[in-house]
Parts: C-alpha cells; sequence; structure tokens
C-alpha cells in the first residue's frame, strides 16, 4: 500500500493525515517544537515509513522551522498552494464544509491521485538559501524605500517646500539621498532652515559622505533655505517638524538596511560557483546577479526546460484558445520577485549598442509597448541563461544571437540529420 501524509499548516498548530489507498491511515496534531516534530516522525515510522522509501509530505507552505525539519530529514516534500487545495476540496464535498483535519486528508490526497502535476522542493544548497533569504530581505528594502520617501515628501509640501526646492533635480526631490537627509535632520522646520550657517551645512554634508564640491553646494543649499516662502504658524510648524524627524528617522533605517542588506547578499553572492555565470552577462551586476540567483536556485532540476523557467518567470505569455477566440495576454501568475528582477535587468541590458538593444528596437518596430519589449528581451535572456547554467558556461555573445546565415546553416544541418 502506497502511502501519502499531508499537513495542514497553521501559526499555532499543524494537522497532520496519512493517506493509503484513499483511506485515513492515521492523523496527528502538532506544533512547532521538536517535541511536535518527533511526535511526526514517530506516526510516520508507525504508518511504515522507512529511510529506503520515506513517505512523501504535501503541505501548504515552502518555509517555516517545519518544513526546514522536513527536508533536513531528506523527506520528499512538495509544496501545494492553497488555492489549488480549495479546488481539490471542492471535488469532495459541494457543501463547501471545512476543517484542519479535512484540508491534511486533501492534501495527501492529491499526492495520490496528482503528485505527477506538482514538483517537488527544489534541492538547493545552503548557500542558495541563504542568499535568497538575504536578497528578498535586500528587495523588501528597497520597495519600502520610496513608500517612506513619499510620506516624507508629502509632509515636506505642506510646510517646507523651500526644502524640496533646495534639493531638487531635473524632476524632483530625492529625499533618500544623503545630502538631504542630513541637512533635514539638522533644519526638519523653515525657522531652523533660515538660520543655518554655510559651516554647519559643510559639516553637515561631509558627515553624510560628501566630499567634493562641499563650498559650492552649501552655498546653493544655504541660499536655497533663505528664499521667502509660505509659513504655517509656528507651533504648527515645529509639531509637522517633530512629524517630519520621526519619518525621517524611518527613512534612515530604511535605507541603511538595503545598503547592508546589498552588502551582505553581494558577500554571499561572491562564493557561489554560479557567480562566474551569472555575472557573464550583460546588465547582470552583482547586485542584480544575487536576486536572479536567489529566485532560480542552484538545483538544475527545478524546470524541466526553458519553457517552464520562462513561465515561472512571467516572461512567456499566456495563450487562451476557445473555439473561434484566441488570445495571447501578459502572465500574471508568475513569481514576481524574478519578474521584477528581469525588468531591471533588461533595462540595464539594452542601452549598449549590439544584438540586444537591437532586439528591443526590433519589437518596438513591430508593436509592442516599451513594457512588453523589456519583457520580450528578459525572455531571450533568461533562455540563454539557462542554458548556460545547465552547461556551466559563460556567456557568449555570438552564440546567444547567431548571425542569420549561422542561423540558417544550422537549420539545414538538422533537416539532414
Amino acid at each position: 500500500m502506497k502511502l501519502f501524509c499531508g499537513i495542514d499548516w497553521a501559526e499555532s498548530h499543524h494537522d497532520v493525515a496519512v493517506d493509503g489507498d484513499g483511506l485515513l491511515v492515521a492523523k496527528l496534531r502538532i506544533d512547532d517544537s521538536a517535541e511536535g516534530f518527533s511526535k511526526l516522525l514517530g506516526l510516520l515510522a508507525e504508518s511504515g515509513d522507512t529511510l529506503d522509501e520515506p513517505i512523501p509530505v504535501a503541505i501548504e507552505t515552502s518555509c517555516g522551522l517545519l518544513v526546514a525539519a522536513l527536508r533536513g530529514s531528506g523527506r520528499i516534500v512538495y509544496a501545494i498552494n492553497p488555492m489549488a487545495v480549495a479546488r481539490y476540496r471542492d471535488r469532495h464535498s459541494m457543501a463547501r464544509k471545512k476543517s484542519d483535519r479535512v484540508d491534511a486528508m486533501t492534501l495527501a490526497n492529491i499526492l495520490r491521485t496528482d503528485a505527477h502535476a506538482h514538483r517537488t522542493l527544489p534541492s538547493d544548497s545552503d548557500l542558495a538559501r541563504a542568499i535568497t533569504v538575504l536578497a528578498r530581505a535586500a528587495q523588501d528594502a528597497i520597495w519600502r524605500r520610496p513608500k517612506a520617501t513619499q510620506e516624507l515628501r508629502a509632509l515636506l509640501r505642506e510646510y517646507y517646500p523651500g526644502f524640496l526646492a533646495a534639493f531638487a533635480g531635473s524632476s524632483h526631490t530625492n529625499l533618500a539621498m544623503p545630502d538631504a537627509r542630513v541637512i533635514l535632520a539638522i533644519a526638519p522646520t523653515p525657522a531652523l532652515g533660515t538660520r543655518l550657517t554655510k559651516t554647519r551645512i559643510i559639516s553637515a554634508l561631509r558627515k553624510g559622505g560628501r566630499q567634493r564640491r562641499l563650498d559650492a553646494t552649501a552655498t546653493r543649499i544655504q541660499e536655497a533655505l533663505r528664499r521667502p516662502q509660505l509659513r504655517q504658524p509656528l507651533l504648527v510648524e515645529e509639531a509637522l517638524g517633530r512629524q517630519a524627524s520621526a519619518l525621517l528617522a524611518t527613512l534612515n533605517i530604511e535605507c541603511v538596511n538595503a545598503d547592508d542588506l546589498n552588502d551582505a547578499v553581494t558577500e554571499a553572492f561572491r562564493q557561489h560557483p554560479d557567480h562566474r555565470i551569472i555575472t557573464s552577462f550583460p546588465g547582470l551586476g552583482e547586485a542584480i546577479g544575487a536576486r536572479v540567483l536567489a529566485e532560480l536556485g542552484d538545483d538544475r532540476g527545478r524546470c524541466a526546460d526553458a519553457r517552464g523557467l520562462k513561465a515561472f518567470a512571467g516572461s512567456a505569455p499566456v495563450t487562451r484558445a476557445s473555439g473561434r477566440s484566441t488570445c495571447v495576454t501578459h502572465r500574471h501568475v508568475k513569481n514576481n520577485r524574478l519578474a521584477a528582477v528581469g525588468f531591471v535587468w533588461a533595462f540595464a541590458a539594452i542601452p549598449r549598442p549590439g544584438p540586444i538593444k537591437d532586439q528591443y528596437d526590433r519589437r518596438r518596430t513591430h508593436g509592442d509597448r516599451y513594457a512588453a519589449a523589456l519583457r520580450n528581451v528578459f525572455n531571450r535572456l533568461l533562455g540563454q541563461l539557462y542554458h548556460c547554467l545547465q552547461a556551466n558556461q559563460t556567456y557568449d555573445e555570438s552564440k546567444a544571437f547567431p548571425a542569420p546565415s549561422m542561423v540558417r546553416n544550422r537549420q539545414l544541418l538538422d533537416s539532414l540529420r
């Protein structure tokens, strides 16, 4: 009798069910403690689990202590999407009844009937998994930084527009830049800004890391802060200044976190064997390359082929055909982090003249919008990266974008074979 285990994951407890030929063999409720995991191993052993043929496990999450312990025991683990579990549950009940025990049994049944349609958790190395943690944390910090910047900017517009004008670039003020943050820290109100001396501004700029054009920059900032502007009442202005200081503290933390985490993930990425291959691609520096590796992992069997990887990244379109209707649309169900880094990768690869730029120009001429053309470039580069990782070779532009005559010759040789 073939056995399968389903675990309904929750925050406080986990329900376990062991299925054998569609029947409930054993059930248990455990927690995330070492004692709970020992009970789970004991239940599996009593049900017929062996070292040679461990019982495969289906669970609704791919992270957490329980998943880490299951993977550490050498067991085959399937991470099933909760929405897929809900669809399977409807196959057996039209009343939409639900319980944790029933969900655990449903997970086990999924493996019994459709294990071939689901993929096991990739067997990435510990270094690759550590890079994933650091890269995603850095990406989250980078995504939180604009939110903190916009909140601070909206507040300054209410009472301190002169400060925004003092640090305005070609289009808008970047409050995340060190110069703006160190000056706002010592002058959070217009009253304090008008009293700033050039010496104190230079000292603050030097503290923020600026080394060049200190005198000219300090003069420009001082003149901008002393220009006449509309003012709030004094008490209101001071209260708004306190609020701005609080928002500035949040922004400073996000900027420091993003820099520190980027340094940490870059250092870990340099130690990985795939560093040489990934950074050989145009547009993939160490920071972006680390984020690519974080989502791809180093398990070469994660995706069956390049098409599967492109679908996972969201770069491949989706075709919906029914009757006489056929529609090709952008893929929305994807790895959002890999799709986001792919946009940055393609954006960094197209400025330099060459075949990648030509590919982008062809798609634009063909009628693609900006985002669609970048996605097409990312799709092409991702397929090439998949091949290079599988073959353990670096990027070669002549092979990645062969001349049309070479392509025709290759097709002719394939037809003769």
